[in-house]
């Protein structure tokens, strides 16, 4: 009998590569896997529905649940986390010191909606006092202009939200002093360049961010795994399917970072880097499944509903396709 071929649109991540070259097959399944940065990915799916199964923003798959076709299913996989305070940068001259002095600012934020800016708000509000509405958000391309929302937005009004110029980029805005800061994913060209201009907020911020996670046991968790919904429909068995090929390609990379005979990553102190982790994290310190991760997803979607992105408070089960919220035992 022959295997469901289905289409995968995913980066190039070391827990997705044994998917990625065929080293694991999830049962019943020819992947297709097409790998290409994720801001393509969500375009191509948000907009086109293009792929069969696809990473995503959490933030945008939670806003799909709200349309009346709801298009997606997702998956308990999270090929992205990523601590968040590191992404927070300033125009050097414009005085902002501390969290609290963002108060009244003018920030960027390629997407309002998107996932990393949902955290950096979060955090802000409930860590510093920066509450969502207290400053104005300037939306855009971070490095090229005419960057849409890549889904409609209905917000309150307190929410302020300006679209920059057609001509415009935050990178060179938050430079040239035209906004204030940048909540952004990707760090921007106008900080990378080092010419002083634009620095990030927390300098320092590994110890800021562990002490995050000491406290709060939170690893933002910045993208899931969905499927198409007419897919998932016809072949229910798909996700589980695909949930178990996922967990064992991220085992293998587990063990890949254990190796220490010979270094399988580019980076001199892994096995310090490893060590911490664990020390700090525990062995799991990527967890994928629901039950592990229900904190930071009930965060995430309290976060989401007090921004005005989710008419209602989401419950983490509602994400997930029931068939991968429990497993058999023997």
């Amino acid at each position: 009998m022959s295997k469901l071929s289905l289409t995968l649109a995913c980066w190039n991540y070391d827990r997705t590569r044994a998917l990625q070259d065929g080293r694991i097959r999830p049962d019943g399944i020819e992947l297709n896997y097409l790998c290409m940065p994720v801001e393509e990915t969500f375009f191509r799916m948000l907009r086109h529905r293009e792929f069969d199964v696809a990473e995503m923003s959490l933030s945008s798959y939670t806003m799909s649940l709200f349309k009346s076709d709801r298009p997606f299913i997702a998956i308990p996989v999270f090929p992205s986390r990523f601590f968040r305070h590191s992404s927070i940068y300033v125009n050097a001259g414009s005085g902002i010191r501390e969290p609290h002095d963002l108060i009244g600012r003018r920030v960027g934020n390629p997407e309002y909606q998107m996932t990393a800016p949902v955290w950096i708000r979060g955090l802000l509000a409930e860590e510093y006092g920066v509450a969502i509405d207290a400053v104005t958000y300037c939306t855009g391309g971070e490095e090229e202009p005419g960057r849409p929302e890549k889904l409609q937005l209905d917000l309150p009004p307190s929410i302020r939200i300006e679209r920059i110029g057609a001509d415009k980029a935050l990178a060179a805005m938050l430079r040239d002093g035209e906004i204030d800061a940048l909540y952004t994913a990707r760090s921007p060209s106008s900080f990378r360049n080092g010419d002083g201009r634009v620095r990030r907020l927390f300098e320092d911020f590994v110890p800021v961010e562990k002490d995050y996670f000491r406290r709060t046991g939170i690893f933002p968790i910045m993208h899931t795994v969905v499927i198409r919904r007419d897919v998932h429909e016809r072949h229910p068995w798909v996700a589980q399917s695909l949930y178990k090929a996922f967990c064992e390609a991220q085992r293998e990379t587990y063990a890949d970072l254990n190796e220490m005979a010979a270094l399988k990553v580019m980076l001199p102190w892994a096995a310090a880097h490893v060590e911490e982790a664990r020390r700090d994290m525990g062995d799991d310190f990527w967890p994928y499944g629901l039950e592990r991760n229900r904190h930071v997803l009930a965060t995430f979607l309290r976060h989401h509903h007090e921004q005005g992105l989710s008419p209602r408070q989401l419950e983490p089960e509602a994400l997930f396709a029931p068939q991968t919220l429990e497993a058999f035992r023997i």
